[in-house]
């Protein structure tokens, strides 16, 4: 944002709310899964994802910057949060400290990564590319969760 000619101030402020928008709904997240379930909330976290890829991508007016940021926030407390509560449904109690302790390996580690390397991206390729990088991602994120509420769905109970 400071390099589209924003101040400081104005990025910090985006910045707040996409933190905001990160953590504030978890107070709430754990009511909507039991509500409409997990994995409706994660498709709908992938849907979010990819709006502020279409809000970033159509421009750098400060709006533009602050929505996508706060689109961000909110499409990964959902997308994490209800994907959280998937893996919980997939262990046995012997098996919670191991499955937990991977999950969280895989997943903090695939997150570090992930941020290290959007700023190879950002500096290599710039602002549209690393935008771009959402759609693909998060439209395969989409697909496979509602490949698994099918695949679920075809179970016999």
């Amino acid at each position: 944002m400071v390099g589209c000619g924003f101040s400081s101030d104005q990025a910090t402020l985006g910045i707040s709310w996409h933190v905001m928008a990160m953590y504030g709904p978890s107070f709430f997240t754990g009511r909507i899964i039991h509500r409409i379930g997990a994995a409706t909330v994660v498709a709908i976290g992938f849907l979010l994802l990819i709006a502020c890829a279409l809000v970033a991508m159509s421009g750098i007016h400060l709006w533009q910057f602050w929505s996508a940021l706060i689109l961000l926030g909110l499409g990964w407390n959902f997308a994490f949060i209800g994907s959280t509560a998937i893996v919980a449904q997939c262990y046995t109690p012997e098996e919670k400290g191991r499955t937990q302790g991977f999950h969280d390996f895989v997943l903090f580690s695939s997150v570090a990564f992930a941020s290290l390397m959007s700023g190879a991206v950002y500096n290599g390729w710039g602002w549209d590319a690393l935008v771009r990088i959402v759609l693909p991602v998060a439209g395969l994120g989409l697909v496979a969760i509602v490949a698994l509420g099918l695949s679920s769905r075809r179970r016999p109970a």
